[in-house]
């Protein structure tokens, strides 16, 4: 049986970011994965997974709200995702989302291999541009990276083309850093 998502101390959730796998994050990125975090604990989840980072990004980032069609695109997505954060998701718990592409890690720090991959090439993904620290967009061009991520099986079941997504992340990145 794997370990359950670690929980935190009242004093280490106004911190921001942890000592281990969330340090380095900006103080936005950092809010999204502590309400990843809570929505994964709060959902009996062994794992923050991709639709835990998904659900929180729009939560928290205007940025990657913005990606999507105002009125009913938006509204499909939220009503999805909080369908199944009140049960939709019991087929996924004791599960782990892994889609054979990465390794499956011993430990990421409650992240499944999938959200812990697009953790990781999130902060590539803003080096490589080298326009500054990753933000939210850069996440969710990540979340949707693998077809068998659990955000792309959200955003499908919301009737969201994944290349429509990454062509609206990709022109938002373009045009914020032609700006400047």
């Amino acid at each position: 049986m794997q370990p359950r998502i670690p929980r935190q101390a009242v004093g280490e959730q106004a911190l921001g970011p942890r000592a281990d796998g969330d340090a380095g994050l900006t103080d936005e990125l950092a809010a999204v994965v502590l309400g990843a975090r809570r929505r994964a604990v709060r959902d009996g989840d062994r794992q923050i997974d991709t639709a835990h980072l998904l659900h929180s990004l729009l939560e928290h980032d205007p940025e990657v709200r913005s990606v999507f069609d105002d009125g009913p695109e938006i509204a499909r997505l939220l009503g999805y995702l909080v369908q199944r954060s009140i049960g939709y998701g019991l087929r996924w718990q004791g599960s782990v989302e892994d889609s054979g592409a990465v390794p499956v890690m011993a430990e990421s720090d409650g992240f499944s291999p999938l959200a812990a991959a697009a953790m990781d090439h999130t902060t590539e993904r803003a080096a490589t541009r080298g326009t500054g620290p990753a933000r939210g967009i850069d996440l969710l061009a990540c979340l949707v990276a693998d077809p068998q991520a659990r955000a792309v099986e959200v955003l499908g079941r919301a009737g969201i083309a994944i290349e429509v997504v990454v062509a609206r992340v990709e022109e938002r990145v373009a045009r914020r850093w032609s700006s400047r």
